[in-house]
């Protein structure tokens, strides 16, 4: 068996992919789909518990009526453990978190994910290739 060599991020290139999560929390905490949907590629991928959107487009349009309904008032948190670069323009960041309402100070344990996002430089940008998540337990 071979091993390839992965070539290791940049510090610049770690920086802007551990911020992508960043950007998802602020755009959440303002209920903002284009902020949002802003973050992914326009052919991304988004699999989260029951749902499949493909697209930027349909991820704007999932999200707005999320917010507009069973996420409204909700908060996303999310802490990375693990970031490794897979090829020249493509970092996988591993994170744990969750949905939370407005007054809870923590993701309830069955609530808590652990999720993975798929980032691809574009243009010189990183975004979201693909995002999925799953209950950690």
């Amino acid at each position: 068996m071979t091993t390839t060599e992965r070539p290791t991020a940049t510090p610049a290139d770690q920086a802007a992919v551990a911020a992508l999560p960043q950007r998802i929390i602020a755009a959440w905490g303002a209920h903002d789909a284009d902020a949002f949907a802003s973050v992914f590629a326009d052919d991304a991928t988004m699999i989260i518990s029951g749902v499949h959107v493909k697209g930027r487009q349909q991820i704007r349009g999932f999200m707005a009526g999320a917010f507009a309904g069973p996420y409204q008032g909700t908060q996303v948190v999310g802490t990375p453990f693990e970031l490794r670069q897979i090829g020249p323009d493509v970092i996988l960041l591993l994170t744990e978190g969750g949905v939370r309402s407005k007054t809870e100070t923590e993701v309830k344990p069955e609530n808590v994910v652990r999720a993975s996002w798929l980032a691809v430089r574009e243009d010189g940008e990183w975004r979201l290739a693909a995002y999925q998540n799953t209950p950690r337990d």
